[in-house]
């Protein structure tokens, strides 16, 4: 049977083979909750198993993802059913003799040498690897490499970054480097992934008094706050308003109390609310959640069991009636609701916990170690319809709300050089304070019109000026990509725009200072026509001046 990837998934499965290849660490693969990564891991077993005799190990920390592994594998690739083993205390399970072997990390962190040799093993939900060096997984790996020196670590994951804080992949870490990462937007864009709207509560909750530990609030601080009959009631008759017309809603509570609190207040307005947490029977929990799934239960209430793993497509809204400080746990919580599902225009986040304010939209998360500039998230609220949008927008998408201009003093310190006529030119150069890079596909594309990387350039608090460069194209275009690229760096001109942005995130770009960007009265969009650059990576430190521009005809819209 041939499994058929979709094409990011191909290009997973490639970037891991070049990274296998070419380097000698371990490598990481992220794509989105949703978007699939078990036929990524389904394809490189195959060929590990078939094209090269090898023998593969899946390790996952808790049964349901042991258990959710296996009948994945099953029905994505059915012909290696028979080649498909088990070890996991929790299901009675210990088999060591199949080419693959799905295990849970408690049950063979010490029994690597039990297990004989394995040429890879693959971490499924990879961030959930511990910091220090010293944890179960660190354990196995050093055995196994005993039993073969040459075993090769692959992890893949949704978040890249731990429950707390702090990205997986690092020198001294046991996954080095991400190979490949795909972005939720560009699925979502692409049709792979349902679109996510959100909205704030109207009653807000005040955080700041919260108390972190590990990089999470205190988790008996949170219940205390959120647990409050007030605040309870209203968010119950909030998540019933708002979610009239929708299927199923998952909450998310502080505590198992603060959860009971929701359930009883949501039976006391006539609606049933399933309730499961770690102490649930497991066999009331099946029955719960697959009441959930079917479309019998509209509301379920949770604490801390179902952020990873649990799939229901069906999942049309999301409330978040607990804060985090782990951007992790944030994007597991609300990626509940990525997946497609017949009927389903898009699933709506009611954030109860100023979490989208706090880490920014769940395609822009902000994480701390990489954070620049004024440090505020980029994301803000509509003052009319409550509705969380990225910083950047004028117009709220949502209602057509307009913010008002930045305040500014009573007149400027000089008079302003705008075009009042339509051809006037103003060309003004600002310092740039960050630079983030992105797959970018034309709107209406059927998936065969070549893919441009969009650079955006972050001059002010939400204030953004983007340029496109055309790698995938050919002729002209092509080639000022070519010229772009190499005044930027000493690497190659990539193929393709997924490689480049990858490559510009890795550091192969040199750094821009300053943009400088023309205004022409009467025109819709601004240029840049001049970048100040850094050295490039390896080079002379001094800044050069370059010039820019990409006409009209070429901008992919």
């Amino acid at each position: 049977m041939t499994l058929i990837l979709r094409p990011y998934q191909h290009e997973a499965v490639q970037a891991v083979y070049s990274h296998l290849r070419a380097r000698d660490d371990n490598p990481c693969v992220v794509i989105p909750t949703a978007g699939g990564k078990t036929p990524v891991m389904a394809t490189i077993c195959r060929d590990a198993v078939r094209q090269w005799g090898g023998r593969v190990l899946i390790l996952a920390h808790v049964k349901e993802l042991l258990e959710q592994a296996v009948e994945k594998l099953h029905a994505t690739a059915p012909d290696l059913w028979m080649q498909i083993g088990v070890y996991s205390a929790g299901l009675r399970s210990r088999d060591t003799e199949h080419p693959i072997i799905v295990a849970g990390i408690q049950s063979v962190y010490r029994r690597a040498a039990e297990l004989d040799r394995f040429d890879l093993v693959l971490i499924d939900e990879a961030h959930m690897i511990p910091p220090d060096g010293d944890g179960m997984y660190q354990t196995f790996l050093s055995e196994a490499k005993v039993v073969n020196p040459n075993v090769r670590l692959i992890g893949l994951t949704a978040t890249p970054y731990r429950m707390t804080t702090g990205m997986i992949c690092g020198p001294e870490n046991l996954l080095n480097h991400v190979c490949y990462e795909v972005g939720v937007r560009e699925l979502i864009v692409q049709g792979y992934l349902c679109p996510l709207k959100t909205k704030a509560s109207r009653r807000k909750v005040d955080t700041s008094g919260l108390r972190v530990r590990a990089g999470e609030f205190l988790a008996g601080e949170v219940e205390a706050l959120m647990d409050d009959d007030a605040l309870v009631g209203a968010a119950c008759r909030e998540i019933v308003e708002e979610t009239q017309d929708r299927k199923a809603t998952l909450i998310f509570a502080a505590g198992v109390k603060h959860a009971e609190h929701v359930q009883r207040v949501l039976a006391g307005i006539g609606r049933e609310c399933g309730f499961v947490c770690a102490d649930t029977l497991p066999f009331e929990r099946a029955a719960t959640l697959e009441r959930f799934r079917k479309g019998e239960l509209k509301y379920l209430v949770n604490v801390n069991v179902l952020t990873t793993g649990f799939d229901a497509p069906n999942i049309d809204s999301v409330a978040l009636l607990r804060p985090t400080n782990s951007p992790g746990l944030y994007y597991q919580m609300v990626g509940r609701g990525f997946r497609l599902c017949g009927g389903k225009a898009d699933c709506l986040v009611l954030d109860f916990g100023g979490n989208v304010l706090r880490h920014g939209p769940v395609d822009a998360i902000r994480i701390d170690e990489k954070e620049r500039g004024n440090g505020e998230a980029p994301a803000k609220e509509c003052p009319q319809c409550q509705a969380l949008i990225h910083a950047a927008y004028s117009i709220c998408p949502e209602c057509g709300y307009e913010f008002p201009p930045p305040e500014r003093q009573k007149h400027e310190r000089e008079a302003t050089s705008a075009g009042i006529l339509s051809g006037q030119v103003e060309d003004i150069e600002y310092e740039v304070q960050s630079v983030s890079y992105h797959v970018h596909v034309k709107r209406g594309d059927d998936g065969t019109a070549p893919k441009t990387m969009r650079v955006d350039y972050q001059i002010g608090l939400g204030d953004y000026r983007s340029e496109w460069v055309c790698f995938e194209h050919t002729g002209y275009a092509r080639q000022k990509a070519e010229a772009w690229w190499a005044q930027r760096s000493n690497e190659p001109a990539p193929p393709s725009a997924a490689s480049a942005v990858y490559m510009a995130n890795e550091g192969f770009l040199a750094e821009t200072l300053s943009i400088t960007v023309r205004h022409v009265a009467g025109e819709k969009f601004d240029r840049i026509i001049r970048h100040t650059l850094g050295p490039k990576p390896g080079g002379v430190p001094q800044p050069v001046s370059v010039e820019a521009g990409i006409a009209e005809d070429d901008i992919p819209f």
